[in-house]
């Protein structure tokens, strides 16, 4: 229990939860690590895209980058009301059940939880991309590079959403430093130089063109180039976190986070065509990111560029931290609307949300494994399900204002939350006509299955309480004495304390065993006299009756059930506990090497579904 602590924490009471809340200092780098390190995947997957355009598609992406910008500054201003409107918690489920209904709130949901599985594993990759970048002998270890940081990140969640925030300050305000220096840099040699920077390393010369811009290859980089915004909405969701004044620390920390991504996206919007600084291939060697290039033109290759590779390292595969702290309150969400089952609406030992975190960590890893920790393999994925989510949040936030378009500025609220449906709405139909083909086919398909799967589960959970959640008044009048069966492999300590628990409860209580051959039975027969009748009635109770059921095939569990059924049929106005005595082993390895009747058992009278039928355990603990 020490180590486990020492990995995890020490548990936390109820109480102590208050101390785990965020404020504008950890929260920046507890909900801002996606947005801020999608500055590093989202120009690099557009400049992907217009790789085959040569240099004139560095001039293109500089319009991209500036029409990405405006999109980010609408969904600033829709989030930062939404943030106010719903203080206790304005993710786009909250938003869409409120406003919409609850079909379309699922819907929302499984768009954030399908945005926060990709971006945890879009993350990690993209971060073990930078530091191969550096480390090329690491290159073809950057799978297993990414599961143990997707392990890592795990542990330190299940720790609390406080310790994570955190952990991650360093990392993020130096990542935040150590680019915005390397930038300014750039940006100074560039004005200096009227617009012909000269590099210390020149990054590697762009390839000759072979294709034209056209409408097509631009639309498909603004869609790669989106998403960039993926985590915006990461505030929103989790207003409850911070401490008071909650919605004040909350749009501060929303603020800063756009803040920084916005003057990020023009600075390399700016200096990539300055420098020809060009997206390369990750699965070939000499990988290099934008970044590590950028660097590289700016400073060299000296301590500032391994200090910066670093820091975007860390950042980068810990930018899936936003989606540690929200996918697990999406589910919680969920659970307390019966979509999904109720644990994942319960706090662990460290006041989070423990199987949320744990499956998706269990889910990234798949993700990662099957795409081999390839960042530009798992982008087409990927903005469908944030770009569906702020979707769904706008058009509520619409509804929301329609409704209260009598108070003050409703209407100028109203403007900017309808702003944000028509970009998010353009948006999200480029990227699903630029990427369908190219994987985001598969969160189209993905998202209809979750919904069917959620839907059966609520109805699951109004069917049990439509038949369970009754206050019936107690039936004293049909209380009849309790028919006590006892299955016992012989007489030893199991079933000496099984019969002594079935006298303590009733004077109707029978043994059965079933016997597979004459000397057993007559065995038991001799010791059941003598080690159970006579001191039963020495005592005076009432004499437990042995019942020996032949058994030539050697079936046990048959006759049991048989006999059970015959004594249901016997006394039908009598409740029938079955005590099944139980070795517990001392150790978890030890299981298979007893026999595990007693649970066939158990599973096969909760089979019969009888409510008259009551199953009861008496372990025996193995010292």
């Amino acid at each position: 229990m020490k180590i486990f602590n020492r990995i995890f924490g020490r548990p936390l009471k109820t109480e102590e939860r208050e101390a785990q809340e965020l404020s504008v200092f950890t929260g920046v780098p507890a909900l801002g690590l996606d947005a801020l390190a999608s500055t590093a995947y989202g120009p690099e997957a557009a400049l992907m895209i217009l790789l085959p355009a040569g240099l004139a598609g560095l001039h293109y992406f500089s319009i991209i980058s500036v029409l990405i910008v405006v999109v980010l500054v609408t969904l600033y201003l829709s989030y930062r009301q939404t943030a106010a409107a719903y203080p206790k918690g304005g993710g786009a489920y909250i938003v869409a059940s409120d406003n919409l209904g609850k079909r379309a709130g699922l819907w929302a949901a499984i768009a954030l939880l399908l945005d926060y599985l990709l971006n945890v594993a879009v993350g990690i990759s993209a971060g073990v991309g930078a530091f191969v970048s550096a480390i090329p002998m690491l290159q073809p270890w950057t799978l297993s590079i990414c599961l143990v940081i997707l392990a890592t990140l795990t542990i330190i969640n299940l720790r609390g959403v406080r310790e994570s925030g955190l952990a991650f300050a360093i990392p993020a305000f130096a990542f935040v430093i150590f680019l915005g220096v390397a930038m300014l840099i750039g940006v100074f040699d560039t004005l200096r130089s009227a617009g012909y920077p000269h590099p210390v390393i020149p990054p590697p010369a762009p390839p000759a063109e072979t294709a034209k811009i056209s409408t097509w290859l631009l639309l498909g980089a603004f869609a790669n180039g989106l998403t960039a915004m993926t985590g915006v909405e990461a505030v929103s969701n989790a207003v409850p976190l911070f401490r008071k004044p909650v919605v004040k620390n909350a749009q501060w920390t929303l603020t800063i986070i756009v803040l920084i991504l916005g003057l990020f996206l023009l600075g390399l919007a700016y200096l990539c065509p300055s420098y020809h600084i060009i997206a390369m291939d990750e699965s070939k060697p000499g990988y290099q990111t934008i970044f590590s290039q950028l660097v590289e033109a700016t400073t060299g290759r000296g301590v500032f560029y391994y200090l910066s590779i670093l820091s975007i390292f860390i950042v980068l595969t810990y930018s899936a931290q936003t989606s540690f702290v929200d996918f697990p309150r999406v589910c919680r969400l969920l659970a307390e609307d019966h979509f999904l089952p109720h644990f994942f609406a319960e706090r662990g030992r460290r006041l989070v949300f423990s199987l949320g975190i744990i499956v998706l960590a269990c889910c990234s890893a798949v993700l990662l494994i099957i795409f081999k920790g390839i960042t530009a393999n798992l982008i087409p994925l990927f903005a469908v399900g944030a770009f569906s989510a702020f979707l769904f949040s706008q058009i509520g936030m619409v509804v929301h204002w329609l409704r209260k378009k009598h108070e003050s500025k409703a209407m100028i609220k109203l403007f900017f939350n309808a702003l944000g449906v028509v970009s998010t709405f353009i948006a999200l139909v480029i990227i699903i006509l630029a990427k369908f083909m190219e994987g985001a086919w598969m969160v189209i398909i993905a998202a209809p299955l979750l919904v069917y799967l959620f839907t059966h589960i609520n109805r699951h959970y109004s069917k049990i309480r439509r038949i369970v959640d009754k206050p019936l008044e107690l039936k004293i009048s049909e209380f009849k004495p309790l028919v006590v069966i006892v299955p016992i492999r012989g007489w030893d300590t199991l079933a000496e304390k099984a019969i002594r628990f079935a006298l303590l409860t009733s004077e109707d209580v029978t043994a059965i065993f079933v016997s597979t051959n004459d000397e057993e039975a007559e065995q038991l027969k001799t010791l059941w006299n003598e080690k159970v009748e006579k001191p039963a009635k020495d005592a005076g109770f009432t004499i437990p009756q042995l019942v020996i059921i032949n058994s030539p095939y050697r079936r046990i569990y048959q006759p049991i059930l048989d006999y059970v059924n015959k004594v249901k049929k016997e006394k039908p106005d009598r409740f029938i506990a079955v005590v099944i005595p139980e070795l517990v082993e001392a150790h978890w390895y030890e299981v298979l090497l007893h026999n595990i009747r007693a649970t066939g058992l158990r599973t096969l009278l909760f089979l019969e579904r009888d409510q008259r039928t009551v199953v009861i355990a008496t372990p025996w603990y193995l010292r």
